[in-house]
Order: structure tokens, then C-alpha cells, then sequence
């Protein structure tokens, strides 16, 4: 079994690369960064006696995207999963930031995900097998003041694989929602902020989140929540009023500031 991760050279990219490649599972992964790719593909085979593909390719470019829908469209070379991790957040008044960064955001986490599933479906659906993995986040359940476009990028993700979820399901093809909280990753690092001061108990590590990720997609869920304690925030931002918890999101952002 071949599986493609992106955004695989740190955080939960990584952790799905290594667990897939437990599984004895080949693996291609795809980032930006070569460097951080060899020096990933040389921890594996030394740790698990794997050989990874390694595919450096950045997915805000229309050319990066195309290199890897391409990669899964080869029908030498089949993919049976695909691992939709790459995405980055941005923070502050949306007014105040760069707008070209905020398309770069919306390009990575929804056009570039939407692409790539496509890219997937269209390979294994014929063949009445296979996998797509689309990691979202707890932050798509509710408005998302300092990170307007990142909860907006991920309620896009959240709606748009459980619908494809249930187109693919009886055409033998798995689509799973991963929607993990707080997550000991690089992710606040490259946001430009210092991580949010919530409680230790709400913090996960990559290995938690992708663990509960592959058990759900081995269960056939549509939706994996890392841990009961996101589960039941997710429950209850959903039936919160907005005006509630948009509001409460706002404080949370000015007192961590």
C-alpha cells in the first residue's frame, strides 16, 4: 500500500510518515522544504527499513499542486491514500494583515486540498478502493476572531469532506475528517505568535491526534475527534449560538495577548 502525505516534513505530517510507515505502508512525501524531506526519509529507513518517495513541491503554487496531482494520477505508480495535512494559519485583524498572504492561506488549505482530493477520487473510485485523509480543526466550529480566515478555511474542509464522505463511501473509497484541538506542533511558531495559554490538560501531541486519526479511518468513521475532551467542544461550539461563541473567542484571543 503507497500512501502520499502532505506537509509531511514536520508536525502531524511527520507523525502520519511515521505511523504509515510502521504499518509497513511505502509512503510519498511532499513538503517544501528538500532538506527536511532527506533528512525525514533518512530517519525512516534507518528506524523502519523503508525507502520513502520524496516529492518537494509548494501547494500555493499552481505548479506544486500539479506535480502531485500528477504523482497520483500515475497509473504505474498507484496511490491508495492520501493525506491532506499541509495548511498554515495567520493571526490578527484580518484589516491589518497581508492579503496576499491570506489567499496564500485560502490556496493551501481549500484549493489546494479540494485539488488533490479530486486528484484521489478520480483514481480510486474506478478502482472501488482507497483513502483520503483531510486533517481540519477544531477552530471550523466556530468564528475565529485574530484567525478569521484560518476557522473559515477549515469550516470549507469540514463541510466539504463529510459531504464527499458520503458520496465516496458506497463507491468502496474511505474519506475521513480528522479534527484535532490544541496540538504540540510548529504550527503556532510559524503563525508568529506564542502559543495559547490553555490549561496542559487541552494539549495533544502529534502522535495522539494521528493514532486516533488511522484507528477511526481502520473503524470506516467519517469523522475522527482526538480525544473525548474535543469531541465534546466540538458538540458544544455546534449548538452554541454564534453570537455566544464568537464572542467568547475574542476574549480568549485579547486575554492571550
Amino acid at each position: 500500500m503507497t500512501a502520499l502525505v502532505t506537509g509531511a516534513s514536520a508536525g502531524m505530517g511527520r507523525e502520519f510518515a511515521r505511523q504509515l510507515s510502521v504499518r509497513k505502508h511505502d509512503v510519498v512525501l511532499v513538503a517544501r522544504d528538500r532538506e527536511r524531506l532527506d533528512a525525514l526519509a533518512r530517519d525512516l529507513e534507518r528506524a523502519y527499513g523503508t525507502k520513502p518517495e520524496l516529492l518537494a513541491a509548494d501547494l500555493v503554487t499552481d505548479g506544486g499542486i500539479a506535480a502531485v496531482e500528477a504523482r497520483i494520477a500515475d497509473g504505474d505508480r498507484p496511490v491508495d491514500m492520501v493525506v491532506n495535512n499541509a495548511g498554515f494559519s495567520t493571526f490578527g485583524q484580518f484589516s491589518e494583515l497581508d492579503i496576499e498572504k491570506e489567499t496564500d492561506e485560502i490556496r493551501l488549505n481549500v484549493l489546494a486540498l479540494v485539488r488533490l482530493t479530486h486528484a484521489a477520487l478520480a483514481v480510486m473510485e474506478p478502482r472501488g478502493d482507497g483513502a483520503v485523509v483531510n486533517v481540519s480543526s477544531l477552530a471550523a466550529y466556530q468564528p475565529s476572531p485574530s484567525g478569521a480566515t484560518y476557522g473559515a478555511t477549515k469550516a470549507f474542509v469540514n463541510s466539504f469532506t463529510q459531504a464527499v464522505h458520503e458520496e465516496a463511501r458506497p463507491r468502496g473509497v474511505q474519506v475521513l475528517l480528522v479534527c484535532p484541538g490544541y496540538t504540540h506542533t510548529e504550527f503556532h511558531e510559524r503563525a508568529g505568535l506564542d502559543a495559547p495559554g490553555a490549561p496542559e490538560f487541552f494539549w495533544q501531541t502529534p502522535e495522539q491526534v494521528v493514532t486516533a486519526a488511522l484507528r477511526d479511518l481502520d473503524r470506516r468513521r467519517a469523522v475522527s475527534f482526538p480525544g473525548s475532551l474535543n469531541r465534546t467542544l466540538a458538540a458544544v461550539a455546534s449548538v452554541t449560538p454564534s453570537g455566544i461563541t464568537r464572542r467568547a473567542a475574542g476574549l480568549i484571543v485579547k486575554r492571550s495577548q
